[in-house]
């Protein structure tokens, strides 16, 4: 007898009625939910939370690291500056030089209207609209893409390897009925909302899925699928600024991403191995925004300690620099010819800087000596005065 197990999930008899396993499930969504209010808390307390421009800057700087992170995940880089400037007049903020592209003032549309309205309906009109705002210049560009409108009649498979042998990673439903299913889904987001008895998050993983496999434009397609995940969290979280970027998750864990997907795509309505993937992803972006949140406070109370200490121009710049962490923040301390360097000052001066700094109680000097000698900013547990 032929193998008549269906090749794709939208093949299923079952499908799109999707399952899970609660034991599998539910405690990353308790592990989220936690993290998510230790965030929306942590966020009130810090500076930002009390300053309106502050507050704008801290969202643009989210919502700019979603989009370019976005893009990313398909294999495109954008202009930052372009983006940022196009985020800040929108934000009411001053924008920087420089003349935002019509793709950075589409892309900056259609984060904005994803998330900062997330109450207005999800409809066909506005997936149109956002994929216009995607491809602003596919009409003149030599490219075979209609923006605004559905895929044509042709097979949409996701395809890699040789022309001649090549792997299908996906195969999208056929165009005939796909206004049917895009109708489904779109009621079934809008229902959702209201529908007691399923998790927000949870919402939001099953709405990127969704969407992704249904593949209704000819590209674009896994963007507006993550904008729809974010327009399900900011119905979730129901703040009026965007705190965390989960497309720079996505990117970091880009090939498990497509793994997932197509693991997914190829299985049963049973998602559980998708939804623990899109929640495990979830959790460790509240990780890192609940980090950038602390360095924030941190810096704050630091500051409050010892701004009126008369320090010099090129010691700020390098304690901020020690306090914002991250990539280019020496987690593992500042050396002299390290600060030489981000002070743009010689050898000596770089020494004495960092000697004045651990008397006034700015840095610490960490175990070693000689040239390996490092220094780190020193544990402020609570504002004090100089």
């Amino acid at each position: 007898m032929p193998d008549t197990t269906p090749t794709w999930i939208w093949q299923h008899p079952d499908w799109p009625h999707f399952t899970w396993q609660e034991g599998e499930v539910q405690p990353r969504l308790q592990r989220c939910w936690r993290n998510l209010g230790v965030l929306l808390g942590r966020s009130g307390a810090s500076p930002a939370g009390s300053d309106p421009q502050a507050e704008a800057r801290a969202a643009l700087d989210t919502l700019l690291q979603n989009i370019v992170t976005s893009s990313a995940i398909e294999g495109e880089s954008l202009n930052v500056a372009s983006v940022r400037s196009s985020l800040a007049r929108r934000l009411g903020l001053e924008a920087p030089e420089g003349t935002p592209s019509s793709r950075s003032e589409g892309l900056a549309e259609l984060m904005l209207d994803a998330t900062d309205r997330p109450d207005s309906r999800l409809s066909v009109e506005r997936l149109f609209q956002w994929h216009c705002w995607l491809f602003p210049e596919a009409e003149s560009a030599l490219v075979h893409l209609r923006p605004g409108a559905w895929r044509g009649e042709e097979p949409m498979q996701v395809v890699s390897g040789r022309l001649d042998r090549p792997r299908v990673h996906f195969e999208a439903p056929p165009r005939e009925g796909l206004e049917a299913e895009v109708t489904e889904f779109l009621e079934w987001f809008e229902a959702s909302r209201h529908d007691p008895t399923l998790d927000p998050l949870l919402r939001a993983g099953l709405a990127h899925f969704w969407f992704v496999t249904l593949h209704p434009f000819e590209d674009g397609n896994g963007r507006i699928a993550r904008a729809i995940a974010d327009r399900a969290l900011a119905q979730a979280d129901r703040q009026g600024i965007r705190l965390y970027a989960m497309s720079a998750a996505i990117l970091e864990r880009r090939e498990a991403y497509y793994r997932c997907l197509e693991a997914s795509q190829r299985g049963t309505p049973d998602l559980t191995q998708w939804l623990c993937w899109f929640l495990d992803t979830l959790d460790a972006t509240l990780g890192s925004a609940l980090a950038r949140i602390d360095r924030t406070l941190a810096k704050a109370k630091f500051w409050q300690r010892f701004n009126q200490l008369g320090l010099l121009p090129e010691q700020v710049k390098v304690l901020n620099r020690l306090l914002d962490g991250g990539e280019k923040g020496f987690e593992q301390g500042i050396s002299a010819a390290q600060y030489q360097r981000v002070a743009k000052v010689s050898k000596a001066t770089a020494t004495r800087h960092l000697a004045s700094l651990v008397e006034k109680g700015c840095l610490v000097k960490l175990p070693g000596g000689g040239r390996s000698t490092r220094y780190r900013v020193a544990e402020v547990s609570q504002p004090e005065p100089p």
